[in-house]
């Protein structure tokens, strides 16, 4: 009965639940790359994901809430586990926050390995292509799957971190995929201009 009205208390209406922007293409390939480095399970329940949250941030359940996008009260419930079934963008958003926080430096450790020794991206998209002298190839779909250089991968990184726009993060994944697959030296590509739009999908493996 309880799980039952757990979705109606906040008195939030739910497209404002969140409290999190949401995460471009690049970022969100990323961030999945990141969660995979993970060596241990996250914790489980709303309640767990609560309480560990709660011993990482400061400013107790106000803070969470605000991060969050649900009122304090909502936060206290969660931690007292009467409300064990938070909607779906209240879940979403625990979710995002705890796995921020967790074995954070496992992730440090992903980056640094990555913007060492570059990482794979696979994905399908949009490629078009300017070979100067005005030449140029419509664009059209391609499935790739290629490693890319340490210098690249580390320049990305940085720029996410930064808070790279996700049309920035894309022009810079495009010209890593053209230095890594497109251009040849010595041949009529080694100053090809890569264009990448459209992508279906995009996976990343550190």
């Amino acid at each position: 009965m309880l799980d039952d009205i757990n979705s109606g208390i906040d008195g939030i209406p739910e497209e404002a639940v969140s409290g999190r922007a949401k995460r471009g293409t690049i970022a969100d390939g990323l961030e999945r790359a990141e969660r995979a480095q993970f060596t241990e399970p996250l914790p489980a329940s709303t309640q767990e994901r609560t309480g560990f949250l709660l011993g990482k941030l400061k400013g107790g359940t106000k803070a969470l809430a605000a991060r969050l996008g649900v009122s304090q009260r909502t936060v206290q419930r969660y931690r007292a586990g009467t409300v064990t079934r938070p909607r779906a963008a209240a879940r979403e958003a625990l979710e995002d926050e705890t796995c921020e926080h967790w074995q954070q430096d496992v992730r440090t450790e992903a980056r640094h390995r990555a913007a060492s020794t570059g990482f794979t991206i696979s994905t399908r998209a949009t490629f078009g292509f300017d070979a100067g002298a005005g030449t140029s190839d419509s664009p059209r779909p391609r499935l790739l799957t290629q490693r890319i250089s340490g210098a690249h991968a580390a320049a990305i990184i940085a720029a996410r971190e930064a808070g790279a726009t996700d049309d920035q993060l894309t022009d810079m994944v495009g010209e890593a995929l053209a230095d890594a697959y497109f251009r040849i030296e010595g041949t009529g590509t080694a100053d090809l201009k890569v264009r990448l739009r459209d992508i279906d999908y995009i996976d990343m493996s550190f």
